[in-house]
């Protein structure tokens, strides 16, 4: 019978067809090599079972496939054993390249369409799917960035841990939480974290814990992004307390306040800049909280650190009394943040602020509800084919193969670098990029 599963170390004997499956019915062509043991091959049939193994889909329709097993007794030691079967995992009871589709699927779909349409419990494909991420974890070592970001995105309706590589713009992992106890171990565990020159953080305190604990050498930069994001946080604040008291007729006058107000001067229309100019003329308390937004954000656009330092003190004692419970949680920050925060100038002007752009499109994909864990999530941003960025290196004779590198060279430990591998370019994963992770979310491929 003509083999059209396209395994040929089988035979079909027997096969049916109804409007959803196919089911086959196949035997081994070949006889085992040897007893298991090790004796001179001399054996005889002992009996046979059927096996049934799922295959990937046929004409859109699950496959199965029955194989009739023999069992063999040895002649000489009694040893009884069961024939080998190629191209099928027994412990999944299914064909090897059934396997092989459900590892890569489960990066882009979720488990219960995967196990729908092949048939199989979607127990069974989370398995397969977690001793895949298993093997890509040991197999993967992202370099270990000198500039390094610290922040959070909300998976699953609960904050989450993310690593960024800044100057690559790429992502190194996301853990589960972002406490204490779970960043301090991720951080000592990190290859060569010694390079490691500047960690750009938000005000969450564990992430200063640690860094000061486990990176000693590195200085701790407040994120921009984050700063200025408490100024629009106070503006908003206000606006909405003042404009619920407002009787109706003035209500109406601030149409289009929101997106206004929250945007750069510089950005507006000049039909923008028209409305800002009415709301200062009759809401000049309102005006005033742009004005203190504003020079916030052109504090941040500094260069020098003393010049930043002593516009931010002069810029606090500018707010009025009316408005300080509006702005009183960028004050607390800047007093219990000092630090790290005037560091930002003395950095290469580090931010992360475009890992808030991921952190709404993954966002978007909780909210479309698809059935995600936050594993699979986890898996699809640093593991899918093309999400990756790398760049090629060079090692010289003496170049140190010890950890983040030793993964693209093999273990050599602390050696030197063979001859035949002196001045090899080598290609060296940096994360996943974030431009590309954006591009894909926002096309709906994802």
């Amino acid at each position: 019978m003509n083999n059209h599963l396209n395994l040929t170390m089988y035979r079909i004997k027997d096969w049916q067809e109804d409007e959803s499956n196919y089911n086959y019915l196949v035997e081994t062509i070949s006889s085992p090599p040897a007893c298991p043991m090790g004796c001179y091959p001399d054996f005889y049939n002992y009996g046979r079972k059927k096996q049934l193994y799922m295959d990937t889909t046929m004409h859109n329709k699950r496959v199965g496939i029955t194989v009739d097993r023999r069992r063999y007794r040895c002649k000489q030691c009694n040893y009884t054993f069961w024939e080998e079967l190629p191209d099928m995992d027994d412990v999944r009871f299914m064909t090897s390249r059934l396997v092989h589709y459900i590892r890569n699927a489960s990066l882009k779909r979720t488990f219960t369409s995967i196990a729908e349409e092949i048939g199989i419990d979607e127990k069974t494909v989370r398995n397969i799917f977690r001793d895949y991420v298993t093997e890509l974890e040991a197999e993967t070592q992202f370099e270990t960035p000198k500039w390094l970001g610290l922040d959070e995105i909300h998976i699953l309706k609960k904050p989450r841990f993310v690593v960024t590589n800044i100057k690559h713009r790429t992502v190194v992992d996301i853990l589960r939480n972002r406490e204490l106890g779970t960043v301090t171990p991720y951080l000592a565990s990190l290859p060569d974290r010694e390079r490691i020159e500047y960690v750009t953080i938000d005000m969450w305190n564990p992430y200063r814990t640690a860094v000061n604990q486990v990176l000693p050498q590195a200085t701790i930069v407040i994120d921009k992004f984050h700063v200025v994001k408490k100024a629009n946080e106070a503006l908003e604040k206000f606006r909405r307390s003042h404009k619920k008291d407002l009787p109706t007729k003035q209500r109406r006058q601030l149409m289009r306040d929101r997106w206004v107000l929250l945007s750069r001067k510089r950005d507006l229309t000049p039909q923008d800049i028209f409305l800002l100019e009415t709301w200062t003329m009759n809401f000049p308390m309102l005006a005033e909280a742009y004005e203190l937004k504003e020079e916030l954000f052109d504090i941040w656009d500094l260069d020098k650190r003393v010049e930043a330092y002593h516009r931010f003190h002069s810029w606090k004692q500018k707010i009025p009394k009316e408005l300080k419970p509006h702005f009183q949680e960028i004050l607390t920050a800047s007093e219990n943040w000092e630090e790290e925060f005037f560091a930002y100038f003395d950095s290469p002007k580090l931010t992360n602020a475009y890992t808030e752009g991921l952190n709404s499109l993954i966002r978007q994909v909780n909210r479309m509800g698809r059935g995600y864990s936050f594993e699979a999530l986890r898996a699809k941003i640093l593991f899918t084919e093309g999400f990756r960025k790398e760049h090629k290196t060079r090692y010289s004779k003496r170049s140190d193969m010890s950890g983040v590198f030793g993964h693209a060279l093999g273990n050599y430990g602390s050696w030197n670098v063979p001859d035949y591998l002196a001045d090899v370019p080598v290609e060296v994963p940096l994360g996943a990029d974030i431009s590309t992770l954006v591009r894909i979310m926002e096309s709906g491929e994802f």
